[in-house]
């Protein structure tokens, strides 16, 4: 019989959270909807798409998705053992290589071979597995990965609200100053520009929205949602919960640059449901976002090593499209919050295809900097992630800026991070508004906006996207005397900052002005 015979997907296994037990059978009944993922489309006409990258060369959405998207062929296979194990198929999105399934408990477990219960922890229970995931002999060389099928928070949100944030007037910003303390360009405002942001939790109100920008005497930016996966718009009336994650991200992004529109992709937080949003605004054809701000994630140790190369693969597509994605570090210094006595990196920053964004403490006013350092305030009000990947190998790009071995045994030589930083201490502070009332937030959450909102006004005035900025930015732009501030003072724990790029602040933050003015003498050689 066909899709009889199965075998494990390679680093599929799945470990449960910490201090997560088993309290009980998964109900058989339960609806579960699972998100396969594809490899890209067999051609031997087409060249890599890393190699394509590297070259320089971008597609458009829909030739990348007739180039390197899934097989029609190898779609219809999926369909079919779908139809054959008793699982409906909800929808295709060839671009992304994406196909999701759903069907009751016991269906999903039967035909992924796996064994679903009820995990409790300390902070609430989800639907969990161990082991790995199996698939039919016949999907083999089709089939790279299979979320979904385990429900626990994937990610976390990477902000923190300040405690009394009406003593903080003297300490804190409106996201317009700290634009002003890094020469943002003024000529431009983002105009005919989008952003997409990705949000896992919590949601906005237009009446919050108008309170903050028609408080900062601006016209509110033009802002829209996007449904993935049944995620949606929910503020749930806590200002210190998700609500402070998705109005600081849309604040902050539409403040520095207010000619843009502004997308938000709610999704559920999982790691399909995670994954599914990049997805849907890397392929979106219709709002085509040129910059992407995400501020979620969680340390590398807790995802499986293929979810990585699946996320990778995600955001390596968004740099073949000419998208730029701005990615938070974290914000629990160089343990990512992790207790096992090693350092660890925040995914998906680490990704060799996002732009990781670190955090700084910051002090000034107008365009004076009086000061700015490493934010590192823990234990009490955290710190800026960085540090060495432990997945992922130095980037060619990136193999001249002196990124140290890791910390941990064996030293790895992986990516480093994070590329650049911004103000991120919630002692100084953005201000916002978040479900009525006027908080301080903080955390590399706010850096992501930060750089989304400055590459928007960049692809404005350069009349094209700055797309995968990494290679440009290490080989040309962060070389030229006067594109950044470099931070030589501070820590995030196993990594100090020095002259150059550190693994705590990156190149430092930025002077934009003069960043732009480098690129547009054209982009770096990065063939070599």
């Amino acid at each position: 019989m066909p899709f009889d015979q199965y075998i494990a997907i390679p680093g599929s296994n799945r470990q449960p959270m910490r201090g997560a037990a088993i309290s009980g059978p998964c109900d058989p009944n339960e609806v579960v909807r699972v998100t396969v993922v594809l490899r890209r489309r067999p051609r031997r006409s087409a060249p890599p798409l890393a190699e394509l990258i590297q070259w320089g060369e971008r597609l458009t959405r829909r030739q990348y998705a007739t180039r390197y998207g899934a097989d029609p062929k190898e779609i219809q296979q999926v369909e079919a053992f779908a139809q054959a194990k008793g699982l409906t198929v909800e929808t295709v999105n060839a671009g992304a290589r994406t196909v999701a399934l759903s069907g009751t408990a016991e269906a999903v477990s039967r035909a992924f071979q796996v064994d679903l219960s009820v995990y409790t922890y300390p902070g609430g229970t989800y639907r969990g597995r161990t082991g790995p995931v199996h698939i039919p002999a016949e999907l083999e060389d089709m089939v790279r990965d299979v979320l979904g099928l385990d429900n626990r928070p994937q990610a976390h949100p990477h902000c923190r609200v300040r405690p009394s944030p009406a003593a903080a007037a003297s300490t804190s910003f409106t996201a317009p100053q700290v634009a002003e303390l890094y020469d943002y360009p003024t000529t431009v405002n983002g105009s005919g520009e989008t952003i997409g942001i990705i949000e896992l939790g919590g949601g906005y109100t237009q009446s919050d929205l108008t309170a903050y920008f028609s408080g900062l005497g601006l016209a509110v930016p033009a802002v829209s949602s996007v449904s993935v996966d049944d995620g949606q718009n929910q503020p749930t009336g806590n200002p210190s919960g998700a609500d402070a994650e998705v109005m600081l991200d849309i604040e902050v992004a539409g403040a520095v640059a207010l000619g843009t529109k502004i997308v938000v992709y709610f999704a559920p937080n999982t790691d399909a449901g995670f994954l599914d949003a990049i997805n849907a605004a890397v392929t979106d054809n219709k709002n085509k976002p040129s910059v992407i701000s995400i501020s979620w994630g969680g340390p590398e140790s807790t995802w499986t090593s293929q979810s990585l190369q699946s996320y990778n693969s995600a955001l390596q597509s968004a740099a073949a499209v000419g998208v730029t994605v701005c990615v938070a570090c974290g914000d629990n210094g160089s343990t990512d919050g992790v207790t096992d006595g090693e350092a660890h990196v925040d995914f998906p920053a680490s990704s060799p295809y996002a732009l990781a964004c670190g955090g700084t403490h910051l002090t000034g006013s107008g365009q004076s900097i009086a000061e700015e350092v490493v934010w590192n305030d823990l234990p009490s009000n955290g710190a800026t992630g960085g540090g060495v990947s432990a997945n992922f190998a130095i980037p060619s790009w990136q193999s001249a800026a002196g990124v140290p071995p890791s910390v941990n045994p064996g030293n790895f030589k992986g990516r480093g991070v994070p590329d650049v930083a911004g103000d991120a201490d919630p002692l100084t502070g953005y201000q916002v508004e978040v479900d009525g009332s006027n908080e301080v937030v903080g955390g590399t959450s706010a850096v992501a906006p930060l750089w989304a909102g400055l590459i928007a006004l960049f692809n404005q005035s350069l009349k094209t996207s700055a797309g995968y900025l990494n290679p440009n930015l290490y080989q040309k732009v962060a070389v030229m005397a006067g594109t950044f501030r470099d931070i030589t003072s501070g820590n995030n724990g196993s990594y100090q900052a020095k002259v150059g790029w550190d693994a705590c602040t990156g190149w430092g933050s930025p002077k934009g002005a003069s960043i732009l003015e480098s690129l547009t003498a054209g982009p770096a050689d990065i063939t070599s």
